[in-house]
């Protein structure tokens, strides 16, 4: 079945190409007020995960996962909850370790594969739902594609899922952000994480080696010297090879939609694998020429971005 499809996405005439489309949503996109409920669940290692809630009674939930160094109270993040929330939906944002404001209790914390911890959110929730669906963002997309693509006990309830600006090849995507034009991004990033090493070695300082950390200039050498081995990887290309949901996209039955903007200056050419969505029988994908990275805004429609209505046309149901 034709399953690849560009839908028709044009930004404002003043955001004229994808770094416009990037920045201008992450710094001056306001966050929508909503009645969040924080709720803090332990995980099976004497960790912890916090959640926000938006609950209204209904029996279908949206489950949104955030992006690198992100947080549930993103503009971009809020943004999706409101749709859903305004049309009916209880909705979940969740923090990844140590992303909610506090850091996580472990010498580790989150990684792009992480799905044990969207598992652990997952049964959570599961027992008061009727109907589960998925958003991701970035990072939380891929996380969430490779979770669907597991072995997990809630295909009855699991209904449909959108990633948003997923980067299916975590190494080639590593890669396109570090190319020089992109390089902004990747030292925002990099600042983040490195950070949070400092601040994790004070507690675990025979765990956590500073020796490396101020000589490191990119991504890769980050996940190659931390993330990979702090989470059980042999290297970056271990981490990036076991964790990339491109491998992972054969095995989804629930119907999803990818959406990734060509001109995303985040994701590398792999991340538009057409000729294997022609293969897929419940993959959508839909790569607009425009949008950036998490992007994909519009003009008037009170605020609401075009990603955003996309993803709840798709599930509720209009293809």
């Amino acid at each position: 079945m034709p399953i690849v499809k560009n839908r028709n996405y044009v930004p404002p005439r003043w955001m004229y190409n994808g770094h416009l489309q990037t920045i201008v949503p992450a710094i001056f996109r306001k966050s929508p007020v909503l009645p969040f409920e924080r709720e803090r669940i332990n995980t099976s290692d004497r960790d912890f995960l916090d959640l926000d809630w938006l609950k209204q009674g209904s029996e279908k939930l949206l489950i949104i996962s955030h992006g690198l160094e992100g947080n549930s109270r993103r503009p971009y993040m809020q943004g999706m909850a409101r749709v859903f929330f305004e049309r009916g939906w209880d909705v979940l944002a969740w923090n990844f370790r140590g992303c909610s404001g506090e850091l996580n209790r472990q010498p580790y914390f989150y990684h792009s594969g992480a799905t044990h911890d969207l598992a652990a959110v997952m049964a959570h929730a599961a027992p008061r739902y009727a109907s589960i669906s998925f958003v991701g963002f970035s990072l939380g997309g891929n996380l969430t594609l490779k979770y669907l693509g597991e072995a997990h006990p809630f295909k009855d309830i699991l209904h449909r899922a959108v990633g948003i600006s997923v980067p299916l090849n975590l190494g080639d995507s590593c890669d396109k952000i570090s190319m020089p034009e992109n390089r902004m991004y990747a030292r925002r990033f990099l600042r983040s994480l490195k950070f949070k090493i400092l601040a994790k070695s004070k507690f675990f300082p025979d765990q956590i080696n500073l020796g490396p950390l101020s000589a490191i200039q990119d991504i890769r050498t980050f996940d190659h010297v931390y993330t990979g081995p702090m989470h059980g990887f042999d290297s970056a290309e271990d981490y990036y090879a076991k964790c990339s949901s491109i491998h992972f996209l054969e095995q989804i039955n629930q119907e999803v939609l990818i959406i990734n903007a060509r001109n995303d200056p985040f994701l590398s050419e792999s991340c538009f694998p057409e000729q294997l969505g022609e293969r897929l029988k419940n993959v959508y994908m839909e790569f607009p020429e425009h949008g950036g990275h998490v992007g994909f805004r519009m003009g008037g429609w009170k605020g609401v971005y075009w990603s955003e209505f996309r993803a709840f046309e798709f599930i509720e149901g209009y293809r």
